[in-house]
């Protein structure tokens, strides 16, 4: 035992500590007892220390810890994580991805439909009040932007940004443009005209915003027939909604004063000289009057009395007139009835803001409970709703304004019913819109609320209307104002890039003209007589389905149509050839 204790003092031995011992292999182990080396004086970072695995693993660990702390402090919350973090491939479509959608939530536009598009990529619920900030700027960059990212990936356009720009395409104008050239005589008259102080018409206009609008631009023209001046037209009270509105609240009367001066002189109030005449009133006009009909009716009474009233225009003027008062009808309709400067700066604001994230749709859906009363439709939702409006048809049988004699599934198959949602949204797809289509809605609040919208919001979830573009206290001053809300929705669906109604209607024929006068843009006409037998075969493949929707709607999307073609069309819904020429006379070939 004293010889072992002599011998451990003459050896010498080296501390190494058991975690090191544990990770080194026997090769390193042997080597070590057999070339003992002096030790660092700093034995943390030792040589061999600095070659642990499990201290490389450690540093390695704590390197990606502080990068993820990072990177995730930096992140735009609005930007949602890639269920797919480990693809590195695609990197310009990924770049503009994320420029489109960091330049979208500046822009403070950014909708729930267009984050649930990407697929588990939801980052929590959000408003469409947060679609509501100031736009104005920018878009084009955003649209160009996330296109060429799509293009330069995949090294020209694929199917599906074909197939959308194929249904944003417009229709060929063929050159036809305005052109309101009056002849001689109608500029040698109007002279006389307007410098009469004798004889005045007044007007009462009645129904909505846009049946009143029709009843304004007759009652210039016939003012113009009689050689009177025409005052201001009276709105007449809504029944329906209990408007109140005045033309000035509406309309922009110094500019429809200035427009009109050289045809007709518009006073804003009969003189002291005839407030005390008592006006010969006339409130049964017959349809589709004549110039010639109206000067042998009214012409001696009124030079006899100095005013006359009228009411009741609507489509009592014929379709059919003389080449200078057609084009003076466009006139009033296209130039001289400007909104009212509030309501034309909002609608062009909500216009900017959808026009901020692209190309849209608007759409015009009659789906009130109205509309389905005075149509003898139904909306197809359920038995219960059905009730309502057969209960509301027996109760005012005056509102029914379709055919008495037919059943309603005769209606529908005559096309005489409006789309509900559900094939609102099949026509659109099967003429190409894309999921990512953007929609502005206009019309009332429909009979069922949201679920009668359900089936057209689950395949376009980028859906909005006024209420969901205006930013709080917008739509305040025109609260409780139908025709004020009525001319917004206008203006935001004149400025689309396409526009369908769901049902014919004074507001549907309005557009359907002053898109034609402003170059033919795309005007859908659903063609319902035709295409509704099909939506009924579910048999027909989707393809063939397809196929044939967009074969019946070839010729229905805005082309220019020659008035005369068909007897009794208003020259403000086909404006060519009266109040649009084309210089290459390319008219003839239509």
């Amino acid at each position: 035992m004293a010889k072992s204790k002599n011998n451990a003092k003459k050896v010498s031995y080296i501390s190494v500590p058991s975690q090191i011992i544990n990770s080194l292999s026997s090769s390193s182990l042997q080597s070590l007892l057999l070339s003992p080396k002096k030790p660092s004086r700093n034995r943390f970072f030792g040589l061999n220390l600095y070659r642990s695995p499990r201290l490389w693993f450690l540093a390695l660990f704590l390197f990606c810890f502080l990068g993820m702390l990072k990177l995730s402090y930096n992140l735009d919350p609005l930007v949602p994580f890639s269920p797919y973090p480990c693809v590195t491939s695609q990197p310009l479509l990924q770049d503009s991805f994320s420029k489109k959608l960091t330049t979208r939530s500046q822009l403070g536009f950014v909708s729930n439909g267009e984050k649930n598009d990407i697929k588990d990529q939801e980052v929590g619920s959000v408003d469409a009040r947060e679609l509501k900030s100031e736009v104005g700027f920018g878009s084009n960059e955003v649209k160009d932007e996330t296109l060429k990212g799509v293009v330069d990936f995949q090294g020209g356009k694929s199917d599906g940004v074909e197939e959308e720009s194929e249904f944003w395409k417009q229709p060929d104008g063929l050159g036809y443009k305005p052109c309101l050239k009056f002849s001689r005589e109608y500029s040698r008259w109007s002279e006389q005209i307007v410098k009469n102080r004798r004889k005045y018409l007044l007007v009462v206009v009645s129904g909505g915003m846009n049946q009143q609008r029709n009843q304004i631009v007759d009652a210039v023209v016939i003012a113009r027939i009689l050689g009177a001046a025409l005052v201001v037209p009276i709105l007449q009270v809504n029944v329906i909604w209990g408007d109140e509105s005045e033309f000035s609240d509406i309309f922009d009367l110094e500019h429809f004063k200035r427009v009109l001066a050289n045809d007709v002189r518009i006073v804003s109030s009969l003189p002291s000289t005839h407030i005390t005449t008592r006006p010969v009133v006339e409130s049964r006009t017959p349809l589709h009057v004549s110039p010639q009909w109206i000067r042998a009716r009214y012409l001696k009474r009124l030079n006899r009395d100095g005013v006359l009233l009228l009411r009741g225009l609507d489509s009592r003027l014929s379709k059919d007139l003389p080449s200078d008062l057609q084009k003076l009808r466009c006139k009033v309709a296209f130039n001289a009835l400007r909104f009212a400067p509030p309501i034309l700066e909002l609608g062009n604001k909500l216009a900017e803001r959808m026009r901020s994230k692209g190309p849209y749709l608007a759409l015009h859906l009659r789906m009130e409970l109205d509309v389905w009363v005075r149509t003898g439709c139904q909306p197809g939702l359920s038995h219960e709703y059905d009730e309502i409006i057969n209960n509301e048809r027996k109760q005012r049988p005056e509102l029914l304004t379709a055919r008495s004699n037919m059943t309603y599934h005769e209606r529908k198959l005559a096309g005489l019913c409006p789309l509900n949602a559900m094939e609102v949204a099949r026509l659109l797809k099967a003429l190409g819109a894309p999921k990512s289509t953007r929609i502005y809605w206009a019309g009332g609040q429909p009979l069922g609320g949201k679920e009668a919208l359900q089936p057209l919001t689950r395949e376009f979830p980028h859906f909005y209307n006024k209420e969901d573009l205006a930013l709080p206290g917008e739509l305040k001053p025109f609260a409780n104002r139908a025709s004020l809300m009525a001319a917004i929705d206008y203006i935001v669906s004149e400025n689309s890039d396409v526009f369908m109604p769901s049902h014919g209607g004074n507001m549907g024929h309005a557009i359907q003209g002053h898109r034609a006068y402003a170059g033919h843009k795309k005007y859908i006409t659903p063609n319902k007589r035709h295409m509704l037998p099909y939506f009924l075969n579910s048999s027909l493949p989707g393809a063939e389905f397809n196929r044939i929707i967009k074969e019946l709607h070839r010729d229905s999307l805005g082309q220019p149509e020659l008035r005369t073609i068909k007897a009794g069309r208003d020259v403000t819904k086909y404006p060519v050839p009266e109040c649009m020429c084309s210089d290459s006379h390319t008219g003839s070939s239509l």
